[in-house]
């Protein structure tokens, strides 16, 4: 039986990935996130994400993603003509992020929200070392689908494909 990624990592129950933890790169500095934010960043594997409109809604654009921290600011590499990319690309630069692991957003019935949430300010991440820091912690926090995922990412980057977007937490 063959598993996705998203099966996979439900039925392992995550247990390696709290050894794994803290993934992300490590930073000193801190920024304006809840304790229980802050918490469920260094334990989930997902983040879901909705871009905000200029009046503040909610896009109708939501997505569960991977990520990785760098101090309080997501790291997530996406496809550069995906919707999370259109929507920076398109100036949508505000977006709500919820930290925690309910499926697929379709399906979870609107349960994320019951996670920690906050919002923040997107951001292409154009430095190349800070690409390559958060490919290896990518690695890291999803060690068992990095042989197929990492070279994607890598080679998605090096090539325009896919880009790296920065979720820094909104004061």
């Amino acid at each position: 039986m063959k598993f996705n990624r998203r099966q996979f990592l439900r039925a392992t129950g995550f247990a390696g990935a709290a050894i794994l933890l803290p993934s992300g790169i490590v930073r000193a500095d801190t920024g304006p996130l809840s304790e229980a934010a802050r918490a469920a960043l260094s334990e989930s594997p997902l983040v879901y994400i909705s871009p905000l409109q200029k009046s503040g809604a909610e896009s109708e654009c939501h997505g569960e993603v991977w990520f990785v921290t760098e101090g309080d600011d997501v790291l997530l590499c996406t496809a550069a003509d995906g919707w999370r990319s259109r929507a920076v690309k398109g100036g949508l630069t505000r977006a709500r992020l919820w930290v925690g692991d309910y499926g697929v957003w379709k399906r979870a019935g609107g349960k994320f929200r019951e996670a920690p949430t906050y919002d923040s300010a997107a951001a292409f991440e154009a430095d190349a070392s800070a690409g390559e820091k958060a490919l290896e912690a990518f690695g890291k926090k999803y060690p068992d689908e990095w042989a197929k995922w990492g070279p994607r990412f890598r080679d998605g980057l090096a090539d325009g494909s896919r880009v790296l977007i920065r979720y820094k937490p909104a004061a």
